[in-house]
C-alpha cells in the first residue's frame, strides 16, 4: 500500500510533471480519500497513506499555481469496490449503510468535473464533506473514535 499511493505517485509525479511544465499545460489527478483527514484505527495505515497524497496533492497544487498545471486530488468516502473485501472493512459499520456508499462511476464522474474544472479538492458527496469537515473541527481523541467505531465490526 505504501509503495503504491507514497513511493510510486511520488516517482511518477516527479517522472511526467516536467514535461507538463514544459509545455505550460496538463493536469494531475491523485487519489486520496476522505480517510486521509484523519487518523483511523484499524486502517492505520491505508489512512496515513491517503493523508499522504491529499498533503502532497495539496503541496504541489499550491506550488504549481500560474504554471499551467493542475492538480487535483479526489476524495471519495466509501465506494462500491473490492477495497471493502480485500481490506476486510466489508463488515464494518461503514459499509453496513452507515453512510451512503458511492458507485465506482459516479466516483469517477465527479472527479472528472474537478479535474475539468482545476479544482484542487475533491471530495464526493455532501455526507463526505460534513465528515471531513466535522473530523477536522473535533478534537483528535473523538475524531478517533468516531472513526474506530466506523470501522468496528460490532464484535
Amino acid at each position: 500500500m505504501l509503495q503504491v499511493n507514497v513511493v510510486a505517485l511520488t516517482e511518477l509525479t516527479r517522472m511526467l510533471l516536467p514535461p507538463m511544465l514544459s509545455r505550460r499545460r496538463g493536469k494531475i489527478m491523485l487519489v486520496a480519500s476522505t480517510a486521509g483527514f484523519q487518523p483511523g484505527p484499524q486502517m492505520a495505515v491505508y489512512c496515513a497513506s491517503k493523508a499522504y497524497v491529499l498533503s502532497f496533492g495539496e503541496a504541489i497544487a499550491y506550488e504549481l499555481q500560474n504554471s499551467g498545471v493542475t492538480v487535483t486530488t479526489l476524495c471519495p468516502g466509501a465506494t462500491e469496490t473490492e477495497f471493502a473485501q480485500v481490506a476486510d472493512a466489508g463488515k464494518s459499520a461503514l459499509f453496513k449503510g452507515l453512510l451512503p456508499v458511492m458507485s465506482a462511476s459516479e466516483v469517477a464522474r465527479i472527479g472528472y468535473q474537478g479535474l475539468k474544472e482545476g479544482r484542487g479538492v475533491v471530495i464526493t458527496g455532501l455526507v463526505n464533506k460534513l465528515m471531513v469537515t466535522s473530523s477536522r473541527l473535533s478534537p483528535t481523541p473523538v475524531s478517533l473514535r468516531i472513526a474506530s467505531w466506523m470501522m468496528s465490526t460490532g464484535k
